[in-house]
């Protein structure tokens, strides 16, 4: 009873991420609120983890930042996450791939088999159509409603006859 309420309410909470995979070079772009500003902070790392599922998703991001590794763990659907950007697909043949904590130099940052993602154009014409077709739809409604406001007008006004 309680697990079907808790359902129900993360499915309308899960997000659109992109599918990534271990081993991906990913950029996080994350909203970081200092006082009352607010920015976008952009996180570009290899995935060395991910765990869980649904809501409970969660992602560990690794890159080298001036020598020094640095590793996020970010919940995939969480609010401050903006949105995912997969730059290279990385060939992996484990789930976890922390053995690449211990690499030192160039080799920290390279999978083999990683080749750049192509941009899918497929994916840009679909959105380009559903936004289309979003607002023929709006435009349609419009016409309508001031078809039924002017109707509705003229059958109101009622012929005043002169006595």
């Amino acid at each position: 009873m309680n697990t079907d309420i808790i359902n129900t309410v993360q499915k309308t909470q899960l997000q659109d991420r992109p599918d990534m995979q271990v081993g991906d070079t990913v950029k996080l772009h994350m909203r970081i609120t200092e006082g009352e500003k607010s920015r976008i902070q952009i996180f570009e790392g290899i995935v060395l983890a991910i765990k869980g599922s649904g809501m409970d998703q969660t992602v560990t991001v690794r890159k080298i930042s001036f020598g020094v590794g640095v590793e996020k763990i970010v919940p995939v659907h969480s609010p401050t996450l903006e949105k995912i950007e997969v730059v290279k697909r990385g060939k992996v043949r484990q789930s976890k791939i922390y053995y690449m904590r211990d690499r030192i130099g160039r080799k920290a940052m390279k999978i083999k088999g990683s080749e750049l993602m192509p941009i899918d154009d497929q994916k840009i014409v679909e959105k380009e159509q559903e936004l289309s077709d979003q607002t023929e739809a709006q435009d349609q409604a419009e016409v309508v409603a001031e078809e039924v406001g002017s109707t509705s007008d003229t059958s109101s006004q009622e012929p005043v006859s002169e006595e």
